[in-house]
C-alpha cells in the first residue's frame, strides 16, 4: 500500500458507481454525534479529515478477516478481542478495510484492550482511515438501532427531495421552459453558482447568485482545467503528471464528477449526443445529494433539445440573453458584461469592437449564418435578435457583436462580403439586404453604443430601396452618432419634444404622418423630389404636408439651421423609443 492517504475526505466525492447509492445517508461525524456514541466518549485517533465519509450500514465483528464480508460504506464496530499481537496482521487488517472501503473503525476500549494496538493506529493514520476509540462501554446493538433509524430516516428524506425536484425538473422542461431559466432554478434549489456551459467551454447561461459575475472570469481556461483534473484522476493519475490523449480531451463520465476545488460537473446528453455540461461551484450539500440534483436539471435541458428543432437553440438563447441584457442595462458593472461576453466566446479587451444590424429575420438560421460569415472573417462573435417594438413582437433586424484583434479595420468591402456571405446562406429567402456598421468600439460600453447607432442607422435607411447588398455606415453620418451617444440626455429628449409635439399631436388625431414627411426632408434637404420620392408621395400632396409642418410649427424649412435643429429633434426621438 502507498504511504500517502488514499482514503479521501468524502466518498461521495470519488468517481465509483457506489457514491450516488450513499446520497442522503449519515457520515461518521454524523454519528459519532449521536447520544447513544457520545455518551460513550468517543475519541478520534486517526482519520479525522475523513470523517465525512458517508457510512451506508454498521457491522459489528471482531474478526481481523471481516473484509471478506463487506460491501463498503459500513461503520465497523469492535472490540478487539481475538485480534492477533502481530503486527503485519494487524496493518494488513487496517489495509483491508480501506480497500473494500468500510466507512471507519470503532474500538471499543475494555479491561483485555486498554489501548488501541499501535499497528492499527499507525496504518489508519498513513491511510487517512477514520478510527475511532471508546472510553466507556456500551451496547453495541443500542448503536446498530440508532444508526440504522437515522439512515432509514435520511435516506427517506432524500427520496423526497428526489421526487420533489424530478417534478420540478420535469415540469420545466415540459413547459418548454429555456436553458436559462431551468439553469436559474437549479441554482436556487443548490444555492450555489451554477453554469451551463457548451462543448467548447463557452457559457450559455448562468445562474451567479450572490456570487457575481466576476466568477466567469477566465472561465474557458479554469473549466477545462477542472476537466483534465476529472479525466486524470479517472485514469488513477496525477493531474500534474504527463497526460493521455483520453486525459487531454477532459471526458467527464455520465454520472458527473467531482473536483478537488468542489466543483460538481455533470454531462448534458441524450441519444448518444453529448451537448454541453452543467457546472455548480462550491456550496452547502443537498439532501439528495448535489450530483442528483444536477443530474435530474441535465436530463430537462436534454428533453428541451430533443423537443427543440434548432439544434443552435442554446447558442441563439444565449447570445440573445446576453444582447439584449446589454442593450437593457441589465448589468451591474462594465467588468460584470466583459466577463459574460468573454466567457459566451467573444473576446472584448485588447480587441477592436463593433456593432452591426443587418435587415433580415433573426431566426435561427440567420444566426447560423452571422456566425459563420464572422468565422470567415476571422473574428469572434455573437449575434441575436434586435429587441422590437413592434406591437406583433416580431423583428425584421439581427444584431451581430463582432470582436477583431485591436489593430484590425472593417472597411465597406469586408462589411459588405460579411453581408453577403449571411445572404448566400438564406437563399432563396434572401436575394438583397442591408447592412449598419457602428463606430468602432473598444470595452463594453461603447460596444453597447455602436449597437444602438447600427440598430438607428438601419432604421432611418430601411425606406431606401436597396438591391445586392447596401452597406450604411455611421460614421458617414456624424449627426446621428452624436445624437446616438448622446440619446438618454433629458435636455436632448426635451428639445425633441419641444421641437415636435405639434406634429405628433397632429399625427395622432389625424394620421396625417407629417413626422415621416418631416424624416424625410431632412434625409434629403434641397432635394424635394427625392424626399417625396421616399415618402411614397406625389410631389403636390408632399409640397403641401411641407407646407402644413411649416405653419404647425412655425418654421422656415428653407433655413438650414431650422432643418439641422428639426433633423437632431427626429434622431433623438427615434433614439428614445
Amino acid at each position: 500500500m502507498p504511504d500517502r492517504p488514499v482514503f479521501g475526505r468524502d466518498q461521495t466525492d470519488r468517481p465509483d458507481a457506489s457514491s450516488a447509492q450513499r446520497v442522503g445517508l449519515p457520515t461518521v461525524r454524523d454519528i459519532l454525534r449521536l447520544p447513544v456514541l457520545s455518551a460513550a466518549l468517543p475519541e478520534v485517533l486517526a482519520g479525522e479529515e475523513s470523517l465525512g465519509v458517508r457510512v451506508r450500514w454498521v457491522h459489528v465483528s471482531d474478526s481481523l478477516g471481516v473484509a471478506t464480508l463487506l460491501d463498503g460504506g459500513e461503520l465497523l464496530l469492535s472490540t478487539g478481542a481475538g485480534w492477533s499481537a502481530d503486527d503485519a496482521l494487524l496493518t494488513q487488517y487496517v489495509e483491508d478495510l480501506v480497500q473494500v472501503g468500510a466507512a471507519g473503525l470503532v474500538l471499543e476500549l475494555t479491561h483485555g484492550l486498554e489501548r488501541a494496538p499501535r499497528a492499527v493506529q499507525d496504518a489508519c493514520t498513513r491511510l487517512g482511515f477514520p478510527l475511532i476509540v471508546l472510553h466507556k462501554v456500551i451496547k453495541f446493538v443500542a448503536v446498530t438501532e440508532a444508526v440504522h433509524s437515522r439512515i432509514i430516516t435520511d435516506q427517506t428524506e432524500a427520496l423526497r427531495a428526489r421526487d420533489a425536484l424530478h417534478d420540478l425538473f420535469i415540469g420545466l422542461s415540459l413547459r418548454g421552459s429555456p436553458a436559462d431559466y431551468i439553469v436559474s432554478q437549479l441554482g436556487r434549489v443548490l444555492n450555489a453558482p451554477v453554469v451551463l456551459e457548451n462543448i467548447n467551454h463557452q457559457v450559455v447561461a448562468v445562474e451567479t447568485l450572490a456570487a457575481g459575475d466576476e466568477l466567469l472570469a477566465q472561465w474557458e481556461q479554469r473549466s477545462r482545467a477542472a476537466r483534465r483534473e476529472v479525466a486524470a484522476r479517472a485514469a488513477g493519475r496525477s493531474a500534474s503528471g504527463e497526460l493521455t490523449a483520453v486525459e487531454r480531451s477532459g471526458q467527464v463520465g455520465s454520472s458527473g464528477a467531482r473536483t478537488s476545488a468542489g466543483w460538481d460537473i455533470v454531462p448534458v446528453e441524450a441519444r448518444g449526443v453529448r451537448w454541453g455540461y452543467l457546472v455548480a461551484l462550491p456550496g452547502e450539500p443537498h439532501p439528495a445529494g448535489r450530483l442528483q440534483v444536477m443530474e435530474q436539471a441535465a436530463v430537462a435541458l436534454a428533453l428541451g433539445r430533443l423537443a427543440d428543432r434548432d439544434a443552435d437553440e442554446w447558442t441563439r438563447r444565449g447570445h440573445e440573453q446576453l444582447l439584449v441584457g446589454l442593450l437593457g442595462g441589465r448589468y451591474v458593472s462594465e467588468l460584470g458584461v466583459t466577463l459574460r461576453l468573454e466567457a459566451a466566446g467573444l473576446r472584448v479587451r485588447d480587441r477592436m469592437l463593433l456593432g452591426l444590424v443587418l435587415a433580415v429575420t433573426p431566426d435561427g438560421a440567420a444566426v447560423a449564418a452571422a456566425l459563420a460569415a464572422a468565422e470567415a472573417s476571422g473574428a469572434d462573435a455573437i449575434a441575436a435578435a434586435y429587441p422590437s417594438s413592434n406591437p406583433n413582437g416580431r423583428s425584421a433586424q439581427l444584431m451581430v457583436a463582432l470582436s477583431l484583434p485591436a489593430e484590425a479595420r472593417f472597411p465597406d468591402a469586408a462589411a459588405s462580403a460579411f453581408a453577403k456571405d449571411v445572404a448566400q446562406a438564406l437563399r432563396p429567402s434572401v436575394t438583397d439586404i442591408a447592412i449598419a456598421v457602428g463606430g468602432e468600439a473598444h470595452d463594453a460600453a461603447s460596444l453597447l453604443a455602436s449597437l444602438e447607432e447600427a440598430a438607428e442607422l438601419l432604421r432611418r435607411n430601411s425606406a431606401l430601396p436597396r438591391r445586392g447588398v447596401a452597406v450604411h455606415r455611421v460614421e458617414n453620418r456624424p449627426l446621428l452618432r452624436l445624437v446616438t451617444a448622446l440619446g438618454s440626455d433629458p435636455r436632448l429628449q426635451a428639445h425633441s419634444e419641444q421641437m415636435l409635439r405639434p406634429l405628433i399631436d397632429h399625427d395622432l388625431e389625424f394620421g396625417s404622418g407629417l413626422l415621416a414627411v418631416l424624416t424625410a426632408f431632412a434625409a434629403h434637404p434641397g432635394n424635394r423630389t427625392k424626399a417625396a420620392t421616399a415618402s411614397h408621395l406625389s410631389r403636390s400632396v408632399f409640397y403641401q404636408r411641407i407646407a402644413l409642418i411649416e405653419d404647425l410649427l412655425d418654421v422656415d424649412l428653407d433655413d438650414g439651421e431650422t432643418v439641422s435643429a428639426l433633423h437632431t429633434a427626429l434622431l433623438a426621438r427615434g433614439s428614445a423609443r
